[in-house]
């Protein structure tokens, strides 16, 4: 339990300023620029795989296009 003259460490300090929303943005755009290299390098390396939305939208085609095909064929 923290005595009143202790801050609780889950709070931030108030003599703190806050983060300019163009740091933020700053942060934000680094790190979304290091997500995207990382990604090239996985890739790169033979590491692609194919996002499971991509897979289930070729099985529904490709079910479509027999369903089609034996409906009207």
């Amino acid at each position: 339990m923290s005595t009143p003259s202790q801050k609780p460490a889950n709070q931030p300090d108030e003599s703190e300023p806050f983060e300019s929303a163009a740091k933020v943005r700053q942060g934000w755009i680094q790190r979304r620029r290091e997500k995207a290299v990382a990604e090239i390098q996985r890739n790169r390396r033979g590491e692609y795989t194919v996002p499971t939305w991509v897979l289930g939208a070729a099985l529904v085609a490709i079910i479509g296009a027999w369903i089609a095909l034996i409906a009207f064929g």
